[in-house]
């Protein structure tokens, strides 16, 4: 017997928007929207902005705190199966101390070079002591908690750590007795993780908000007295993200740099939009393992790094607001204050503790300097600009350690490292539209 076939409808051709694409119409949008609303006036679609924005990153920092401590502790714990643990963390840190020192060192060459606080037309009288302040002894007895709830409650990232690794050295120490705690301690994690991938979905609408509200408030006349300094930070964080990590893996890790950033760019633009390093950590242990790192060392060394690894924010950022602001307050700069410039970066970085903004680390930074304070006020204006380069250069770096570590070690898979590129990550949305 025999049996006709059915024509078959052909299938409908699908264009997938990539998520890339979808964060670069969110910036076109937010500037667009951010210009209609500060040259006509319209009040509520700068509402509007303020209101899309502020959600998207109140989302971002609503898994914060848990995200946190239960990657630290896991992290932390995944180092039993990885052979010379001891090796890897203290190579890791090494390495972020080194990146440290490369990229507070280009800071201030650029500053010396251009002076970003000459021919402002800013005075001491612009500034205004900021809500939030660092110092050496705050930043040392702010690491230990009074409680375990209100670090949780207040958001204190840096008390959260300490909680969190206590927790983790104390669970290795127990061995097979927690490994129930660990189990649920993993589970909670990739919980938190699948929520914040919803989050992250809706990254292109806060881009929106978030560059539209900049742009309506600011606008660009404000920028323009600020084009120097503005002008420094994001020439310094492409030389460190585009000059000094490609170097480093060309010639220390021997390794490819465009096949890095081809792999570590989903999470490098979405630490450009949400300005938080670690709303980002979820992508870029993801882009670090597919670049052929271990999964259980890239499981130490993004959180690790997402919380301590600063390199825009906590080297580059200070040493150019450091002498931007003595320029202005008419403070001299001697090498010992250069010498404490880089000594704050390497070693209290941790005070940013990857959230939006670095007010903390710039008091820390000013008061240990013995700058006036009231400059941190002349830069809060602007800081949100200025923090979209910032925590871009932050991840990527937070992602190029563990590539350098790895490959040093010989752990890293190459053929995967090659393999890498910017597709979308396996649940990073990628928009389909029929044809």
């Amino acid at each position: 017997m025999s049996v006709s076939a059915t024509p078959q409808a052909p299938a409908k051709a699908s264009f997938k928007f990539p998520f890339w694409a979808q964060i670069i119409t969110g910036l076109v949008l937010g500037v667009l929207f951010g210009w209609l609303a500060k040259s006509q006036d319209i009040s509520w679609l700068k509402t509007t902005l303020e209101q899309v924005g502020d959600t998207f990153v109140q989302l971002l920092k609503l898994a914060v705190a848990p995200l946190v401590f239960f990657a630290i502790l896991v992290s932390i714990t995944n180092l039993r199966k990885v052979n010379n643990a001891a090796r890897l963390a203290s190579r890791t840190l090494l390495w972020f101390m080194i990146t440290s020192l490369i990229a507070v060192g280009i800071g201030l060459a650029i500053g010396l070079l251009t002076n970003p606080g000459a021919g402002t037309g800013l005075t001491p009288q612009d500034g205004k002591l900021p809500k939030k302040t660092g110092s050496w002894i705050d930043f040392l007895t702010g690491i230990v908690p009074t409680d375990v709830v209100t670090p949780f409650t207040e958001l204190n990232v840096l008390q959260i750590v300490f909680m969190a690794a206590v927790a983790g050295i104390a669970a290795l120490q127990l061995g097979a007795k927690a490994q129930p705690v660990l189990s649920l301690a993993e589970s909670v994690l990739e919980l938190l993780q699948k929520a914040l991938w919803w989050v992250i979905r809706l990254a292109p609408i806060g881009t929106v908000g978030l560059i539209g509200t900049a742009i309506a408030t600011y606008g660009w006349d404000l920028i323009g007295k600020y084009a120097t300094f503005t002008a420094d930070v994001y020439v310094g964080s492409a030389l460190v993200m585009f000059g000094v990590y490609p170097l480093l893996l060309a010639t220390v890790a021997k390794v490819s740099p465009v096949q890095f950033f081809k792999g570590a760019w989903p999470a490098i633009q979405l630490a450009f939009v949400s300005r938080s390093s670690v709303g980002t950590m979820p992508v870029t242990q993801k882009v670090t393992e597919r670049l052929g790192v271990p999964k259980e060392y890239a499981s130490f060394a993004v959180p690790f790094g997402a919380t301590t690894k600063m390199d825009g924010c906590a080297a580059i950022y200070p040493a150019l607001a450091a002498i931007f602001i003595a320029q202005i307050f008419d403070v001299q700069l001697g090498i010992k204050e250069y010498v404490l410039i880089a000594f704050v970066s390497v070693i209290g970085s941790a005070a940013t503790a990857g959230l939006t903004g670095a007010t903390v680390m710039l008091t820390l930074t000013l008061s240990t300097l013995g700058l006036p304070l009231e400059g941190v006020g002349l830069l809060m204006a602007i800081d949100p600009i200025l923090d979209m380069m910032r925590t871009a250069t932050n991840v990527a770096g937070q992602a190029v350690v563990p590539v350098i570590v790895s490959a040093r070690e010989g752990i890293l898979d190459k053929e995967a490292y090659g393999a890498a590129s910017s597709s979308p990550l396996d649940e990073r949305p990628a928009v389909a539209v029929a044809a």
